[in-house]
């Protein structure tokens, strides 16, 4: 199964950025993303390409619902 992950953007270069999340950090194009990106901003990143931009609340509840539905499934 492949997801699209909410991470934070820590830096970027041109087309590129680096994002993080937990203390995992990965690169990810920005070809395909049609908005502007800071750093600071959170993003949906999926298979090396950021797709979405998100405003911090969204990404915090997205990752919420990630980590318990990780850990549910852990414990099952």
């Amino acid at each position: 199964m492949c997801l699209g992950v909410p991470m934070r953007v820590v830096g970027i270069d041109g087309a590129n950025i680096v994002a993080e999340i937990d203390g995992v950090r990965r690169a990810a194009s920005l070809m395909i993303l049609d908005e502007e990106v800071r750093e600071g901003d959170y993003v949906i990143v999926h298979a090396g390409f950021a797709i979405a931009r998100l405003d911090e609340a969204e990404a915090e509840e997205t990752l919420r619902l990630m980590r318990e539905a990780f850990s549910e499934a852990d414990m099952g």
